[in-house]
């Protein structure tokens, strides 16, 4: 069983612990974007583009009826953003849509992250959010 979306952001915050400065939680997030699986071609569509996003953030869900649980695909063409949605990848993908809905988003700001992003990048992280949320009421809805 997958650990829950509080236990997985306190276990990436974990992670961050070592690092002194922004400069070197910067370089982590952005390394943490060439961990993020390949991202097929054919998804790269404009009906998968997440709008408000200064880069082009492509993402996509599968839900697994079997198990309730949704997984998220996701690419950007921009570093920052492929690390961002690489740590939203990890919180999120494989949890049932109820338990995205009803969780709370502390990640980003536990980091520090809010004051270091510009505002379009804040903005397009809280429209990656609300994308991964409006999934989760689909699905949560369709299984109803």
């Amino acid at each position: 069983m997958k650990n829950s979306i509080e236990e997985i952001q306190s276990e990436i915050l974990e992670e961050f612990e070592d690092f002194l400065d922004w400069e070197e939680k910067y370089s982590y997030i952005i390394e943490l974007g060439y961990d993020l699986p390949d991202f097929d071609n054919r998804f790269k569509i404009p009906e998968n583009i997440v709008k408000g996003c200064q880069s082009q953030v492509w993402l996509v869900a599968e839900y697994n009826p079997a198990y309730d649980t949704i997984e998220f695909l996701a690419d950007s063409d921009a570093f920052i953003v492929k690390g961002l949605v690489c740590i939203l990848l990890r919180i999120f993908s494989e949890q049932k849509p109820k338990d995205i809905l009803e969780s709370e988003l502390f990640i980003f700001e536990k980091l520090g992250l809010k004051g270091h992003l510009s505002p379009s990048r804040a903005n397009g992280l809280s429209s990656m959010v609300k994308y991964i949320k409006n999934y989760a009421e689909k699905y949560s809805d369709s299984n109803s």
